[in-house]
Formats: C-alpha cells, structure tokens, sequence
C-alpha cells in the first residue's frame, strides 16, 4: 500500500503536467495569433508603400508644364495672348 502523501504529490504532479500542456497550447496559439496578425500588418504595409509610390508618380506627372496649361486653360479659362493683342512697354 502506498502512503497518502505519494497519492497526493503524484495527483498535483499530475495537475501540474496537464496544466503546463494547456499552457503550452495557449502559448502556441497566442504565437499563431500574433503571426497572422503581424503578416496582415506586413501586407497593408506593403499595399500603403505601393499607394505611396503612385502618388508620388501621379504627383511629379501633375508638375509637368502641359498638364498645369492643360489645367489652366479648363478652370480658369486662360490661353496664349495673340501676337497682336501683346503690348510691349518701355520705361
């Protein structure tokens, strides 16, 4: 016959084994988580970064002298002054 107090360290053994194993299996989900959760971070990083590069581009293609003429010419109605409508002004 085996003393009480073996029966109750080998019941709190077997508590702290089945708990560390749940532990274990939080800790590895937890880990899953925050893995799925840093990859969808890292492909809205990359889809911003590629937001930001046609940006730029559309940005430096509206600097461009014939798209603020082209703009000039439909919002404000402005246009290139005949040669006989120039006026010259001398001090």
């Amino acid at each position: 016959m085996t003393p009480r107090w073996m029966l109750v360290a080998l019941c709190c053994l077997w508590v702290l084994v089945l708990g560390s194993a749940a532990e274990a299996i939080k800790v590895k989900h937890d880990s899953y988580m925050l893995f799925q959760q840093l990859e969808r971070l890292n492909a809205e990083r990359d889809r911003l970064n590629i937001e930001w590069g046609r940006l730029q581009l559309e940005q430096s293609s509206w600097s461009t002298l014939s798209v603020v003429e082209q703009d000039a010419r439909a919002r404000l109605g402005m246009a290139i002054p005949r040669a006989d409508d120039v006026r010259l002004v001398t001090p």
